[in-house]
């Protein structure tokens, strides 16, 4: 039973209507939709089971989350981000048909020395410029011969992940090089995995999908363009619609402030709502004034600083505001990544930072 009346409303129609149009713009190869960080903070129940029926696979990012994954019904093929770095984990990867990540040699010696009863597929990275994760490409094909030539090993995709695929930048085109070259003259391997979302879109990083290519879909499936291809927004549906409750409205004069460190003031009579959001449910402390909100169907702005548990708005020009009305953070109306622009961060840490004390509710 939930009093407060905060809440994620999560479309599962929204998902499957975002994996369909990705799937329509990839025009062949394979989607592996990403449900780490909890389904990208869209709970990943309802998101696996709104993907299932149009993925051909799933990614999370380490063990645990792969668990949920499987623990939420789903039996198709998983891949595990940041792999295994433990005979424990290669053992469940064998029980729980998982796929894990190689990206570094101590991952590679576990595979080696590990006591399989069958093999398992798994995905070895390079590094084509991220420098986070993978291998060097002048090692790339020692680390296949060994996987090609390990009992516990029945495939290899090969994979690589761009740095800066979100916006016009040098590297794109050098790593799309790389690893186009890499594909060219490596063996070993039986698939290939490129793209994430960003990569998809932008015009410096495309190329044919190819039956056995594989794109890591994930903030696209929940209805957020991570580049800066503009007109693709129109074309997804927001999957979280993030909704607090006012619970308290006050009227100030002239050269009143409201809030923590008197942040703002009013600069004539002002009508200010106390809404049920603070950053302790997710929402950026750093938001700025008049980063955007919306009540009754219209935009207002944020008032003052945000605190552990409430914000406040500016609603002197909306009519007819009561104690109780639902405020749209973010969603359909409110675009994320337009609060998070006035928060000086990006949408993934928005989505992925609503904390668990505010009910995911499957609308």
């Amino acid at each position: 039973m939930h009093y407060r009346q905060t809440r994620a409303e999560i479309s599962s129609s929204a998902i499957k209507h975002n994996a369909n149009w990705v799937r329509r713009i990839m025009e062949g190869g394979k989607l592996l939709g990403v449900v780490k960080a909890d389904g990208y903070g869209h709970g990943v129940i309802p998101a696996v089971r709104a993907l299932e029926p149009h993925v051909d696979g799933m990614a999370a990012g380490f063990m645990e989350e792969a668990l949920a994954v499987r623990e939420s019904g789903y039996k198709g093929p998983l891949v595990i981000l940041e792999g295994c770095f433990s005979a424990a984990e290669l053992t469940i990867c064998y029980e729980q048909d998982l796929s894990p990540v190689v990206h570094c040699e101590q991952q590679l010696e576990c595979i080696e020395q590990a006591q399989l009863r069958s093999p398992l597929w798994v995905w070895l990275k390079i590094d084509t410029g991220m420098h986070r994760l993978g291998w060097p490409q002048e090692q790339a094909q020692q680390a296949l011969n060994r996987l090609q030539s390990s009992n516990n090993v029945s495939g290899v995709t090969l994979m690589s992940h761009l740095a800066n695929a979100d916006a016009e930048h040098s590297r794109n085109a050098s790593q799309k090089q790389q690893f186009n070259k890499l594909s060219d003259t490596l063996s070993g391997y039986q698939a290939l995995s490129f793209h994430n979302s960003a990569g998809l879109l932008n015009p410096d990083t495309q190329w044919p999908l190819q039956a056995n290519d594989w794109l890591r879909a994930g903030l696209l499936l929940y209805g957020v363009n991570p580049s800066s291809v503009t007109e693709v927004q129109t074309e997804l549906q927001p999957a979280m619609r993030l909704v607090a409750p006012v619970i308290a409205l006050h009227k100030l004069e002239k050269g009143e402030s409201v809030g923590y460190g008197s942040a703002w003031t009013a600069d004539k009579p002002r009508v200010v709502a106390t809404v049920a959001m603070g950053y302790a449910d997710g929402y950026p402390r750093q938001a700025q004034n008049g980063t955007p909100a919306m009540v009754r169907g219209q935009r207002v702005g944020l008032a003052g600083r945000v605190s552990m548990d409430m914000l406040t708005i500016d609603v002197t020009e909306v009519e007819g505001v009561q104690i109780g009305d639902d405020v749209e953070l973010w969603g359909q109306n409110v675009d994320v990544r337009r609060v998070a622009d006035c928060a000086d961060t990006i949408s993934w840490h928005l989505l992925t930072g609503v904390s668990g004390r505010v009910p995911r509710v499957i609308v």
